[in-house]
């Protein structure tokens, strides 16, 4: 079963209609990820007998009358960031190798299931979730199914590399500098980091990255990000920072979407080299924003500078908060080097450099407020490379030359706490997806789920990635 040929709602409408079982769905994506994992490594563990339990439930609903959700019978895989009932939760790390199975789900997963969907499995993450390259020493590499010699990007490129196979319709993802957005522009998906608090985190640990980091789902296409959203957004009472719920409908979004009148297009946000082929495309998805009536206004500089290094401290402190009981360990050895490096360097961060670094965050929301008295929305590449090769160990490829920080696009709206979404553009000569970024004001998640679904549509790309087609 290849679940690229129709979407979740599709599916989950056919489940309440008694037209095919949430056991069918289910055990076609068993069968598929048996088929295509050997080859791409999306899927770190699986849980067949767990999750054709789930699923016969949902039939159970279905028989008896009952609702089973709006996502009825939807497999799902959950990224090894996040609490799954019955799955240990490892991180990708040999730190966690002996984790326990988890006994309650975070409430994303929760609201997943609540509104229907069966968990099959984990999906891969790099260690800890801190790199753009999908790869530990706990579960190996994880492949691109448009080319196996390339990344999925990270963090979430487990998740993202199982949607794009047809492993799964949908799977869950975190974004805390573009995991989200990274893997879905490698994998030629829609994707979107909603703004902090959207969908909620809570439950019985704090936030894992602080105010940098928001969970949500991915899937092939807007509509069914939408339809998934739409289940889980809303208020949570262990979540400080969860919000209300939106009084309108995400899901009428998609009855009538369009783009703002005045769009601000930066190629380089001011401080960010990109790549040739990768611009081009881009450029030409800009041709579909202005067939949908937009103005585009080329801004060259969004930031005065690029913002890595102080995202890259609040990351250190947060891997250090949650990593730094493990230092005495024997498994620390085995900890990813440069991860360690990460961790030993924010032991020296002082609680007034800290601050500085919220501070920072404050600076670069000042100038998206001032940029958005005269636009609505943002564009921008989403990664300034091609999906890399993974023979060069997490660098990218800019205009020919290695680069360690292809990544540069993203994780400043981390910082802003702003709402970014991609799409697919295109592709690249060599038949890999590219990107193109969706940035909106503070809260403004509709707007840009609106455009994005509009600039999707005007594009129409609808090919698939070779592996399993």
């Amino acid at each position: 079963m290849d679940f690229r040929e129709s979407t979740v709602v599709e599916l989950a409408a056919r489940v309440r209609a008694k037209d095919v079982s949430a056991r069918e769905l289910t055990q076609g994506a068993l069968d598929r990820i048996a088929e295509l994992n050997p080859l791409i490594n999306a899927f770190t563990r699986i849980d067949e007998e767990r999750a054709l339990e789930q699923a016969a439930a949902v039939d159970q609903i279905v028989a008896s009358g009952g609702n089973p959700g709006t996502l009825a019978g939807i497999p799902i895989g959950v990224k090894d960031l996040e609490e799954t009932t019955g799955y240990p939760t490892t991180a990708g790390s040999p730190l966690l190798r002996d984790a326990p199975a988890a006994a309650h789900d975070s409430p994303h997963v929760a609201r997943l299931r609540a509104a229907g969907c069966v968990v099959v499995g984990k999906t891969n993450t790099p260690e800890f979730g801190w790199t753009a390259r999908t790869e530990n020493r706990l579960y190996g590499l994880t492949k691109n199914p448009w080319n196996l010699e390339h990344t999925p990007g990270g963090s979430s490129g487990g998740s993202a590399a199982a949607v794009a196979a047809g492993m799964v319709p949908l799977a869950t993802g975190s974004d805390g500098g573009g995991s989200i957005r990274i893997p879905s522009s490698c994998c030629g998906l829609s994707g979107i980091k909603t703004s902090l608090g959207r969908v909620p985190a809570g439950g019985i640990d704090p936030a894992g990255w602080l105010d940098l980091s928001t969970k949500g789902p991915m899937a092939r296409r807007m509509s069914d990000v939408i339809a998934a959203l739409d289940a889980v957004v809303g208020p949570e009472p262990t979540d400080l920072r969860a919000l209300p719920r939106p009084e309108a409908s995400w899901p009428a979004v998609l009855d009538n979407p369009h783009v703002p009148a005045k769009i601000a297009w930066s190629p380089t946000l001011g401080y960010a080299p990109v790549d040739a082929e990768v611009l081009a495309v881009c450029e030409r998805a800009l041709g579909a924003l202005e067939s949908l009536g937009a103005e585009i206004i080329e801004v060259e500089t969004v930031f005065d500078e690029d913002p890595m290094a102080p995202w890259l401290s609040m990351v250190g402190a947060c891997l250090l908060r949650t990593m730094g009981p493990h230092r005495s360990s024997e498994a620390w050895s085995e900890v990813d080097p440069v991860l360690a490096m990460v961790v030993e360097q924010a032991r020296s961060l002082s609680a007034v450099e800290l601050i500085g670094v919220f501070d920072e965050c404050h600076r670069l929301n000042l100038r998206l407020v001032e940029l958005f008295h005269d636009v609505r929305l943002l564009v921008t590449p989403t990664v300034a490379a091609p999906p890399p090769p993974t023979s060069l160990g997490g660098a990218g490829v800019i205009n020919g030359a290695t680069d360690l920080n292809w990544v540069r696009f993203t994780y400043p709206f981390n910082m802003t706490r702003s709402p970014a979404a991609t799409v697919c553009a295109g592709l690249t000569d060599a038949g890999l997806p590219v990107g193109i970024q969706l940035v909106g004001p503070q809260h403004a998640d509709l707007v840009v789920l609106r455009s994005a679904a509009a600039l999707e549509a005007a594009i129409g790309f609808d090919q698939l990635a070779p592996v399993g087609s």
